[in-house]
């Protein structure tokens, strides 16, 4: 008689278990080989796979079940661990008796092969394209970047903060937000959580982050956009100038990757051979005026004073990669007509800000900078940005009581993680990727 709490993950059966002993393992069926009085079961769980071999002369039963088994079908199989060369990893379980808990019907696509289905409709059957080992990979890396950001910020400082996504008024002023009915008043999805992270900093944490979804109603249909995202954001006081939050933003991101890259090395390199698996030791900084020199000099036009296109910042990241053997750069002093109301001006040529993009193999992953601290500073740049102070009374009623020098940045973590595996499309760093048709499932 089979009992789950008997059960042993695979890897660890692989590599401690002990010939000749007898264990239980559980999990979806991989493939399924029958040959006459022999049935090859391929089992897989969350650690790995394995082989199991059903014989008729050792256990007729087990070898009925595992002749009716269908793909994907889930199972525990109580055997004995024997050495075999035929199998893989050297080893396979001699089936003596087989469970079925669930019994799968013909599968809608092909979860071995993710290039054999379009991304559409591998998205319509998410549940079943998690099932790719490559595709787990994908959210093990995910998972261990936002743990590997919470301990960075935790042992820098930071306090975790949970700000709400309901909202009275856009975070950064234009029509990107999505509009909600909140009972008699209208309201908004959260752009991000920047005015409460500058609340965090003024009601005196200082250091604070926050880990959570943010909502852009962007019309686009690209392989970089999202409509939800994850949003890995913090904000600091006190600081020099925004040279200090660059290099937080450094420290965070290089944990992240180096977390992800230091647990899943094997899997990474297995599934995606295009991987970035190292951060240089320092990520260089160049102006927006400089990446417009670098740009122009490779033949690409641009317009000065304006933000960088889609397709300039992926030649830059071309150029930075060849010219300074990073696949990583900060951007820094944006120009002010392409930043929000709260960046700090650069104080002797206010065109431009004290702010910054990290372009990470030539995509923006985090945006940051210095904030106005400045009551009566920060109430005109509202006004130059065509918003209503109105709007922000009582964000702006906290600058009127003493607010310290302060910035921070937001990193949109489904772009490291497209970024350091490689994907072609963020919406595969998603789980349930929202874009402008999809709400399902």
């Amino acid at each position: 008689m089979i009992t789950l709490k008997e059960r042993v993950y695979i890897a660890e059966l692989m590599e401690k278990g002990e010939i000749g002993k007898e264990y239980v393992v559980a999990g979806w069926v991989d493939t399924v080989r029958v040959h006459g009085k022999l049935v090859f079961v391929v089992l897989r769980d969350r650690s790995g796979k394995m082989q199991v071999v059903a014989k008729k002369n050792i256990s007729e039963d087990a070898w009925r079940t595992a002749k009716s088994l269908t793909p994907e079908s889930v199972v525990a199989v109580r055997g004995v661990l024997v050495e075999s060369k035929a199998a893989l990893g050297g080893r396979e379980l001699q089936a003596r008796e087989i469970v079925v808990y669930s019994k799968a019907e013909p599968l809608p696509i092909d979860i071995h092969d993710h290039a054999k289905t379009v991304l559409a409709k591998r998205l319509d059957w998410r549940f079943l394209d998690l099932r790719n080992p490559r595709n787990q990979t994908i959210f093990l890396v995910e998972a261990e970047m936002a743990r590997a950001a919470r301990e960075w910020f935790a042992s820098n400082g930071f306090v975790e903060i949970f700000t709400s996504k309901i909202v009275g008024a856009a975070t950064e002023g234009g029509a990107e937000v999505f509009s909600i009915v909140y009972f008699d008043k209208p309201a908004f999805l959260a752009q991000s959580p920047q005015l409460y992270k500058q609340m965090g900093v003024i009601a005196g944490f200082e250091r604070v982050y926050e880990i959570g979804p943010a909502f852009r109603a962007e019309p686009h249909h690209t392989t970089r956009h999202l409509t939800e995202y994850t949003s890995v954001d913090l904000e600091m006081g006190f600081i020099d100038s925004y040279e200090d939050v660059m290099d937080a933003v450094e420290g965070v991101v290089r944990a992240m990757v180096e977390a992800a890259v230091g647990r899943y090395r094997s899997r990474i390199e297995e599934y995606f051979p295009g991987a970035v698996l190292e951060l240089p030791k320092k990520i260089p900084r160049i102006t927006i005026r400089e990446a417009y020199k670098l740009l122009e000099a490779a033949g690409v036009k641009v317009e000065w004073g304006e933000d960088l296109s889609s397709e300039a910042e992926r030649k830059l990241g071309e150029i930075v990669e060849r010219e300074y053997g990073s696949p990583i750069v900060f951007v820094t002093e944006y120009p002010w007509n392409a930043r929000p109301f709260y960046t700090m001006k650069k104080p002797d040529e206010p065109e431009w800000t004290l702010s910054f993009d990290l372009l990470f193999r030539g995509l923006e992953i985090a945006t940051g900078g210095q904030r106005e601290h400045r009551y009566e500073v920060l109430r005109r740049q509202i006004e130059e940005k065509g918003l209503n102070p109105k709007n922000f009374e009582w964000y702006l009623a906290m600058f009127r009581y003493g607010a310290p020098p302060h910035g921070g940045a937001g990193i949109g973590l489904e772009r490291v993680v497209m970024q350091t595996l490689g994907l072609s499309n963020i919406r595969e760093a998603r789980l349930l990727p929202r874009d402008p048709e999809r709400l399902t499932p």
